[in-house]
C-alpha cells in the first residue's frame, strides 16, 4: 500500500506555494474554471454557477477523505490567490500507482509554473507516497500537456480510443507514464 498522507500536505518549491483548497478559495477558483480556454482539453465544460465551484472544492476534500486523489491549489509564494491546481487522483493503492492532473488560469501561462509544481507533486508522490507509476492521460491536441510531460520524462503508451465521455462527446487520450525507476535513473 502507498503511504497516503494523514492530514493535507503543503509543499513549498523555489516560487510556490502548494496548499489545500478551501471555501474561501472559491473566487479564485472560479475565475480560472469558467474559462473555456482553460477547460478546453479536461472534458468538463467551463463552470458558469459558483456552486458548481463550490462543489469542486467539495470534490478535492471527497478525494483526500477516501484516499483516492490530492489535490493541491497553487498559490505564488508571496501572494495567497490560487492560481491553478494539481494532484493526483485515481490513485490505486494496491497498484502504487495515481494519476496526475492540473490546469492553471491563463494569465500565468507560459511561465513554467505547472512545470515547478508538477516536479514537486511528482517528486512527493515517489518519495513519500512511495508510489510506483504516475500517469498522464492528455487528449492529443493538446500540444502543450504533451511536451509538458515529456519534459518531466514521462513516455507515451499508447492512444486510448474514446477513452473518455465528456462535455457532449468521447475523447481519445494519450496514455503516459512515469516509472519510480525512471525518476531515479534521472536524479
Amino acid at each position: 500500500m502507498i503511504h497516503f498522507p494523514p492530514s493535507f500536505p503543503e509543499i513549498q518549491t523555489k516560487r510556490l506555494h502548494l496548499k489545500e483548497v478551501r471555501h474561501t478559495d472559491a473566487k479564485d477558483l472560479h475565475e480560472f474554471l469558467s474559462d473555456g480556454e482553460v477547460r478546453k482539453y479536461i472534458g468538463i465544460p467551463p463552470y458558469t454557477k459558483m456552486e458548481e465551484t463550490y462543489k469542486e472544492i467539495e470534490w478535492y476534500d471527497k478525494i483526500f477523505n477516501t484516499k483516492t486523489g490530492i489535490r493541491w491549489g497553487i498559490a505564488l509564494k508571496d501572494d495567497p490567490t490560487i492560481i491553478g491546481s494539481c494532484g493526483f487522483l485515481n490513485i490505486s493503492q494496491s497498484n502504487f500507482r495515481a494519476e496526475i492532473g492540473y490546469e492553471l488560469h491563463r494569465s500565468y501561462w507560459r511561465q513554467g509554473i505547472v512545470s515547478e509544481a508538477l516536479e514537486a507533486v511528482i517528486k512527493y508522490g515517489f518519495e513519500e507516497m512511495k508510489l510506483n507509476r504516475s500517469e498522464a492521460l492528455i487528449e492529443p491536441e493538446n500540444v502543450a500537456s504533451v511536451k509538458l510531460v515529456e519534459r518531466l520524462g514521462f513516455l507515451q503508451e499508447g492512444l486510448l480510443r474514446e477513452y473518455e465521455y465528456g462535455a457532449g462527446k468521447f475523447d481519445d487520450l494519450y496514455m503516459y507514464s512515469l516509472l519510480l525507476k525512471d525518476y531515479e535513473a534521472a536524479l
